[in-house]
């Protein structure tokens, strides 16, 4: 996990590629006020960057996952699911017990896997059909009592 000022350039292409050429989000979209604040995941195969997804923590709010791009060549190799695993672990060790995230619609059979659940309506973000998705997490018990 690194902060938007060390993750940028590695990030960025990968975004650039995947919503802005690829799925045709517009420019102005694509960084916003939460990079800064964010943790970016980043995936690698050698030295290329080939993946990225951010994690945003905000007082009083779920955490939200987001940006979620992995470039055309390395998908459904498990890069995807390296990359929000590594989010839900960093988001778990600071106590987050709550995560959410805008799902494309071809994306949510990827998050169900790791027990996102679909809410309300589709609806649309930067011209794509997306879905909210929440995962709740459950915290160990901090005693060894079953019955606790």
């Amino acid at each position: 996990m690194k902060p938007w000022q060390e993750a940028q350039k590695d990030a960025y292409p990968i975004r650039k590629a995947v919503f802005i050429e690829e799925q045709g989000v517009p420019v102005a979209m694509e960084i916003d006020e939460l990079d800064p604040i964010a943790q970016h995941a980043l995936a690698y195969v050698g030295q290329e960057c080939i993946g990225t997804a951010r994690l945003v923590v905000l007082p009083e709010h779920p955490a939200r996952i987001g940006r979620m791009a992995v470039l055309p060549t390395y998908r459904r190799q498990g890069f995807g699911g390296q990359l929000l695993r590594a989010l839900l672990e960093s988001g778990t060790s600071l106590g987050i017990t709550k995560f959410e995230l805008h799902a494309q619609l071809s994306a949510i059979p990827f998050y169900e896997q790791f027990g996102f659940i679909a809410r309300g309506d589709a609806y649309d973000e930067a011209g794509i059909a997306h879905r909210d998705m929440i995962l709740f997490i459950q915290q160990p018990s901090l005693t060894n009592d079953p019955n606790s």
